[in-house]
C-alpha cells in the first residue's frame, strides 16, 4: 500500500496573504485541522496548523474584548506564522516509509508532491484507516498470532496447511521479534477452526501467542 492509495487529493489550501480568522472559518467550514499553504503560483510555500493558529491567537486571559481580538486576528498574515520547512513525500512513498517519517519528525502530516506540485495530504488518520484495512479489522474471522522461526519456508508451510483445510487468508502481517531468529505474525482466516489452525501453527514449529475469533 502506498501514499496514493490512502491520501486525501487536491486537499484544501490557503494563500499566505490569507488571515488568521479566514484559516480558522476554512478549518471549520470544511472539518480540516492542516492546511498547505501555496502562493499565487500554486507553489507549496509552507503548512498551516489548527494548533498553530491556537498558539498565535490571544489567550483567554487577555483584557482585550472579542472585537479587538478579532480585529487582530484579521490582520495577521499566514505567512507570519506557518511553518515554511513543510515535510513533504512522493505518490509512491509505501505507507509504512511515511509512517516512519512522521515518527521522526513527530508531525502530523505530509504534503504529497508529484514534479512539485502539490497533490494531496497524508495524516496520521489516514495512516490509521490504512492499518485497519491491513488487518482486515472490520472482517469477522478467526485471528491467530504466533512466533515463527525465521527461516525460509516456515510461514509457507503454514499458508500451505491453511489452503489444504480450504480455509481463506483474509491477512497476514508479519513484524520483528525481539530476537532476530524469530518473527512475530498476525493472520486472520476463514474457514478453518481454531483448533484446526492451532495444531497447523504448532506443526510448523510456531508458538501460539493468541488466537480468537474476531
Amino acid at each position: 500500500m502506498f501514499v496514493k492509495d490512502v491520501m486525501k487529493e487536491n486537499p484544501f489550501t490557503i494563500n499566505p496573504d490569507a488571515s488568521v480568522l479566514d484559516a480558522k472559518e476554512l478549518m471549520r467550514k470544511n472539518k480540516v485541522t492542516k492546511l498547505p499553504v501555496v502562493d499565487k503560483g500554486g507553489a507549496l510555500v509552507g503548512i498551516i496548523t489548527a494548533n498553530d493558529l491556537q498558539k498565535a491567537s490571544p489567550s483567554q486571559a487577555t483584557s482585550l474584548d472579542m472585537y479587538e481580538v478579532g480585529y487582530l486576528l484579521s490582520k495577521l498574515k499566514i505567512e507570519k506564522i506557518m511553518v515554511k520547512n513543510v515535510k513533504t513525500t512522493s505518490l509512491d512513498t509505501p505507507v509504512e516509509d511515511a509512517a516512519q517519517l512522521m515518527t521522526s519528525y513527530n508531525i502530523g502530516s505530509l504534503v504529497v508532491v508529484k514534479d512539485d506540485i502539490l497533490v494531496g495530504i497524508v495524516t496520521e488518520t489516514d495512516l490509521f484507516a490504512s492499518f485497519i484495512k491491513m488487518f482486515s479489522a472490520k472482517t469477522h474471522a478467526l485471528r491467530a498470532a504466533m512466533v515463527l522461526d525465521e527461516h525460509p519456508g516456515v510461514l509457507s508451510k503454514l499458508v500451505d496447511a491453511i489452503a489444504q483445510k480450504n480455509g481463506n487468508i483474509v491477512s497476514l502481517v508479519t513484524s520483528d521479534a525481539a530476537d532476530e531468529n524469530f518473527r512475530k505474525v498476525t493472520i486472520k482466516v476463514t474457514g478453518v477452526s481454531t483448533e484446526d489452525l492451532s495444531a497447523m501453527i504448532f506443526n510448523v514449529g510456531g508458538t501460539l501467542e493468541d488466537i480468537r475469533s474476531v
